[in-house]
């Protein structure tokens, strides 16, 4: 009897279990999710610009001291996913992708310690080529994730997607990269692979996550930009928001690429709002998601989206972070502070889109003397850079050239080198009617209110071994006259020249070779004559090295035409430019 009661009180204490659980399960439940997402970092890694000696406004030491703040607030609830391009850029990158190559690479060191939970590939990650993408991968403790990087066979050579679950909440993130790698990179650095239009991979992808995984949420973690452009014809570089209005399923589409802050919801094809948020480059911003869930017997019933873009500018650079990578940071001072020469005066990228610069001289100069080639062309790849006179360390070569570029040598005629200056000067040159208009092509920037250009300045290539005028007040197609050759011979728009150029030009990069001097993306191989073993960077610093003391000249091999009318005109547009950065 004893042992029959006993069994009796535990049945019904079994059943109270059970009813009890049951009744919990079934009680409505309101989970709070938040989304971390950096894009395009390119080496700002501990907010400190080694460069110009300053602290800097974004970088991940100051990301890594919010998502602490974050986890605390929700613990358990951050999810942090960063949207690619992080080796590329400052010397922090360079040091570990060239020339440590041994260590632990830092790039993946600090996502590790900060605790990302999913990777996209970006361009400049294949840029760095096998070896180094490779490793960086490996060493990373979160997935690197890229649906439409495929191998030659169709497999994929990353993760396409990773799924998560935070208190009854199932997260799918899926990884997708702009397929524009073969425009832009040599082959050699991405061979073995190919890249899928990124909306016919996210349909393929969305079907397969949504019948394996049945995810309550999923998101999309772009590598490519808002603003919708197509490459060549063929290749859809900035399709994030194309994605998040054509393929059904994404709750947000966190994008990047194209540096360029976005925060909007647009509708998708089954009339459902998608959040689609950039946060830019450097980590001056983050995408700030919030997910208010309801859940009903372990259901979601409702959600709901909300984004912010969040300044890093305000918050405190992460101590420990700091401590942490102590070591890292000075073998990295000692790399870029080495003296490799002197110069006798300053010079500034903003002289380049108002006439010829010794900023931008050095570069040609470097590049025929490497080459033997007859013409140079080159573009300002940043923005807004100087590099003071005095002694030269090797971080100023960050400033005079941003990227890992190869040097190339290219056979074109003299008719396709002046198609090709037309299309670049058609990128930032206004056509004046008058000598009150704009010379430059600018706008007003949606997010901060500040001019900038209506396109990127990478892509404003000028020429050096050639003689040439701008005329502003003619259209585009008539625009550029070259009178001769640098060293005075005739120049003959029939006879082929040597050309210097960087590798993502030769690859197609920009369209000046394709859409410009009109020469078929597949032929583009065929123009190669040589191509370097080294980056540009390092031909800047073995010249630099080599010449010691350095007295930077303008070539003065071009110029805009009517004088009268660019002048003053030149004056307005630098100070609608630039007199927001000074004061």
């Amino acid at each position: 009897m004893k042992k029959e009661a006993k069994m009796k009180r535990i049945s019904i204490s079994f059943c109270f279990f059970l009813l009890l659980t049951g009744t919990l399960f079934a009680q409505p439940k309101e989970v709070t999710i938040k989304l971390i997402h950096t894009s395009d970092i390119h080496g700002q890694i501990f907010s400190y610009d080694y460069i110009k000696n300053c602290s800097f406004d974004g970088g991940l030491s100051r990301v890594s001291s919010y998502v602490n703040e974050q986890r605390r607030k929700y613990p358990n609830r951050v999810l942090l996913l960063d949207g690619g391009d992080i080796l590329q850029g400052k010397p922090s990158a360079y040091y570990y992708n060239y020339l440590d190559t041994i260590s632990p690479h830092l790039c993946a060191q600090m996502f590790n310690y900060i605790g990302y939970n999913a990777i996209a590939i970006g361009n400049h990650e294949i840029e760095t080529g096998h070896s180094v993408y490779e490793r960086w991968v490996r060493l990373n403790n979160a997935p690197v994730l890229g649906a439409n990087v495929l191998r030659e066979d169709g497999s994929c050579y990353l993760k396409p997607y990773e799924v998560f679950e935070i208190e009854g909440v199932k997260i799918a993130v899926l990884g997708l990269l702009t397929p524009s790698i073969p425009v832009w990179v040599p082959e050699k650095k991405w061979k073995g692979l190919r890249f899928e239009d990124m909306e016919a991979s996210a349909r393929k992808w969305m079907n397969i996550i949504r019948e394996k995984e049945d995810p309550d949420i999923v998101v999309g973690l772009f590598h490519s930009g808002v603003i919708y452009s197509k490459l060549e014809g063929m290749y859809n570089e900035n399709a994030s928001a194309e994605v998040a209005r054509n393929v059904p399923g994404f709750d947000v589409v966190l994008a990047g690429h194209d540096h360029t802050t976005c925060l909007k919801k647009v509708l998708n094809a089954a009339g459902d709002s998608v959040l689609v948020i950039n946060p830019g480059y450097g980590a001056f911003q983050v995408s700030d998601v919030l997910f208010d869930i309801k859940l009903n017997n372990g259901k979601v019933v409702a959600k709901s989206v909300e984004g912010n873009l969040q300044r890093m500018k305000e918050v405190e650079r992460d101590s420990a972070f700091l401590r942490h990578f102590d070591s890292q940071i000075e073998d990295v001072k000692k790399f870029i502070f080495r003296p490799i020469g002197k110069f006798s005066k300053s010079v500034s990228v903003r002289d380049a889109y108002f006439g010829p610069s010794a900023y931008i001289d050095i570069v040609h100069s470097i590049q025929l003397q490497e080459t033997g080639a007859e013409v140079s062309f080159t573009a300002p790849l940043s923005f807004d850079a100087q590099v003071d006179k005095g002694m030269i360390r090797v971080y100023d070569l960050f400033n005079l050239y941003q990227f890992e570029n190869q040097l190339y040598t290219i056979d074109l005629t003299g008719t396709e080198i002046r198609n090709y200056l037309e299309f670049s000067y058609n990128l930032w040159i206004n056509e004046m009617k008058s000598p009150d208009d704009h010379l430059l092509l600018l706008k007003k920037d949606d997010y901060t209110g500040k001019y900038i250009f209506q396109d990127y300045p990478y892509r404003f290539d000028s020429a050096a071994g050639i003689i040439y005028t701008v005329d502003v007040s003619k259209p585009f197609g008539s625009r550029v006259v070259i009178e001769k050759m640098a060293n005075g011979k005739p120049f003959d728009l029939k006879r082929h020249y040597k050309v210097a150029i960087n590798s993502y030009r030769a690859c197609g990069g920009g369209g000046h070779l394709t859409s410009g001097a009109g020469i078929e993306k597949d032929s583009l191989n065929k123009r190669i004559l040589a191509t370097s073993p080294m980056d540009l960077r390092y031909y800047l610093m073995e010249w630099i090295v080599k010449k010691g003391n350095i007295n930077p000249k303008t070539l003065n091999q071009w110029r805009f035409i009517p004088e009268n009318w660019v002048k003053e005109a030149a004056k307005r547009d630098k100070k609608l430019l630039f007199e927001t950065i000074d004061n």
